[in-house]
């Protein structure tokens, strides 16, 4: 990863921000974005190089937009990005409010293609990049009280199949993480009762995508599922 341009989304979270740590001791060139500029830049400090740190609210086209410009200018390129933002609302589907569907799909869906959308426009140009979507089990698999959020998580999934069908000609990798539970503050404010302790770990989640964008060049990881052996779907 010597010198490869890395962006990572959602970068504070716990899985960004062991991702962010494991890949400044690798000589990667850093782009961590995050809605709290606070955080941001208290994970820069803690990390061993410089990095590149954008305050970016992903739901915002035009944010997104001015982040990978930014990106550009410093680094004049984007070999890797990573989406590792999200948000998880559980309730019944009779119990979801219009404002709980417009913050699942404004945050996993329209943000991340939006993402998504924007770094491929300069990977094209260069003719090579890897994305890196971290799904989650429930963009695969249904569970009860998540409607919500598994709609806005199966459609993550559908972009980034048809993404990858238009892009793969362009030398552009894409890969879906299914992982299960993640102990991370993901849960602090999901009402349902869940046993943290039973979950994986950010540092597992975080090294299946060091994996992935550390592959040969002619492989291409298209899907990494992980998941907890206490809860497992098939």
């Amino acid at each position: 990863m010597q010198g490869k341009v890395v962006v990572i989304v959602g970068a504070t979270g716990g899985i960004g921000s062991v991702l962010a740590r494991k890949l400044a001791s690798t000589g990667a060139n850093l782009v961590l974005t995050a809605r709290d500029s606070s955080r941001l830049a208290a994970l820069a400090t803690d990390l061993p190089r410089e990095v590149l740190t954008v305050e970016c609210d992903i739901t915002d086209q035009l944010q997104v937009k001015t982040l990978i410009e930014k990106t550009v200018a410093q680094f004049g390129r984007i070999d890797v990005l990573v989406n590792a933002a999200g948000a998880g609302i559980l309730k019944q589907y009779n119990k979801l409010e219009p404002a709980d569907l417009d913050a699942m799909l404004d945050l996993n869906l329209k943000g991340s293609f939006y993402t998504c959308q924007a770094a491929a426009e300069v990977m094209v140009s260069q003719k090579s990049g890897h994305i890196c979507n971290v799904v989650g089990i429930l963009g695969k698999h249904s569970m009860a009280m998540a409607t919500a959020y598994c709609a806005s998580k199966f459609g993550m999934v559908g972009f980034s199949k048809c993404m990858a069908e238009e892009l793969k000609r362009f030398g552009i990798k894409f890969t879906l993480f299914y992982f299960g539970g993640v102990d991370t503050s993901f849960w602090d404010n999901v009402s349902l009762k869940v046993d943290r302790k039973k979950m994986l770990s950010a540092e597992t989640a975080a090294n299946a995508i060091f994996f992935a964008m550390t592959t040969e060049p002619q492989a291409v990881p298209m899907e990494i599922n992980i998941q907890p052996d206490s809860h497992l779907f098939f």
